[in-house]
């Protein structure tokens, strides 16, 4: 069924993102409202019995269910494809439903899929534990040499999938060559944007077939609702992906699409200001901490590639303590403004032990290979002053010991 937003797409996709984030996909009801109207709704009433039939059919534009059309999850959907540069997008309930489907509906048994070693510790599950039970091979691969790319193909490779910058490693991928790669092999590259957004950088503008993003991130942006979306084409977004997520149903609702919206608005100016705050931030503890992984600056070992297809590095990075868990632990627990949380993307300064939270289930082996050792932590700056951050951080590293 043909999607009606209610605005002129070959106007819409002119404008900048920073518009697009507050304008794009809008539609008005009757009464003219100038926020978005939130529609609380699972079903949709007809004039006719004939009409019901043309919608089911795809004859007639029209609402026809809330799992597979909604006002508000639509007017996100094109307002997210808009900043993305794509032509379509589908919201989902979460982060990892978007990973989910933007793999499996396109894979099959039988099927290869190659993907990078540094991935979120819920998305190796997927490539580790879920694919293969369905008779998916999965080949994991260091992807920032290319050549690691190129000799894990096989005849039944069908998706490339990675994530840049890598959580919590924030290894960089050349987005390039990658999707180059891929391309020239019939390979669909799938991309998880979620560290870095659409603002900071456009997957599609580098290759890249589909973009798929936690939105409950940075782009809700204060912790409160939780939200997937996957980008790209029309034909995949229409002709893939939605048999998959109809059938299925990891339907975003209504009210989180609405939160998410109303998070774009603002996406632009949070993300760069956390960006510029954390470089402050971590321009400082490069100084205190036996090592720190963030890729504006300069130590990070790929920088220069970093810089080359980001317009900033973002609010996250990771740094390593030294002495273990004990003095990780011993550094979180003397924190007073910074919270312990494993979540990201909130506009309040947040810090996780990603061995024993988020990548736990990934194993102490697979940890150790991509780095993830017991005395990293990971750190998400906030919209606090970066001041207030550095002496709490100040602090809580003395009382560590450190």
């Amino acid at each position: 069924m043909k999607r009606n937003t209610g605005q002129d797409r070959s106007i819409t996709k002119n404008w900048r993102p920073a518009t697009q984030a507050i304008r794009g996909g809008t539609m008005r009801s009757e009464f003219g409202e100038t926020s978005e109207a939130l529609f609380l709704t699972s079903g949709y009433a007809y004039d006719c019995a004939e009409d019901a039939a043309a919608r089911f059919n795809g004859d007639q534009d029209g609402m026809t269910y809330s799992r597979l059309q909604n006002p508000t999850v639509q007017m996100l959907e094109e307002r997210i494809a808009l900043m993305e540069g794509a032509e379509a997008c589908r919201s989902m309930a979460t982060g990892m439903a978007a990973m989910t489907a933007a793999l499996l509906c396109q894979l099959e048994q039988g099927d290869h899929v190659v993907a990078s070693r540094a991935l979120f510790g819920s998305c190796r599950w997927l490539t580790d534990t879920l694919l293969p039970k369905f008779g998916i091979k999965t080949t994991i691969i260091d992807g920032r040499n290319i050549d690691n790319w190129e000799q894990a193909i096989t005849p039944k490779t069908k998706v490339f999938f990675f994530e840049t910058p890598a959580n919590p490693t924030m290894d960089v991928i050349d987005l390039r060559s990658v999707c180059d790669l891929a391309r020239s092999r019939g390979i669909v590259s799938v991309v998880d944007n979620a560290f870095a957004t659409n603002v900071l950088q456009r997957p599609m503008e580098f290759g890249a077939d589909v973009v798929a993003y936690s939105a409950t991130k940075m782009m809700d942006g204060q912790g409160r609702v939780l939200a997937g979306a996957v980008c790209g084409t029309e034909e995949f977004i229409e002709d893939t992906l939605l048999q998959f997520t109809r059938n299925t149903g990891p339907t975003l609702s209504a009210f989180n699409a609405w939160v998410v919206l109303k998070g774009l608005e603002t996406l632009d100016l949070r993300i760069r200001k956390q960006s510029n705050n954390a470089l402050e931030v971590g321009k400082y503890l490069e100084r205190r901490v036996e090592k720190i992984l963030h890729p504006g600056l300069p130590s990070h070992p790929q920088h220069n590639l970093a810089m080359s297809q980001m317009e900033a590095a973002g609010p996250i990075f990771s740094l390593y303590v030294g002495g273990g868990r004990k003095q990780a632990h011993a550094l979180l627990n003397a924190l007073n403004l910074i919270d312990i949380s494993n979540n990201i993307g909130d506009s309040r300064s947040l810090m996780t032990h990603p061995s024993s939270t988020t990548h736990h289930g990934l194993g102490e082996k697979a940890r150790l290979e991509i780095g993830i050792t017991e005395d990293m932590l990971r750190i998400n700056v906030g919209l606090e002053d970066p001041i207030d951050l550095i002496e709490d951080l100040d602090q809580a590293l003395s009382s560590a010991g450190l």
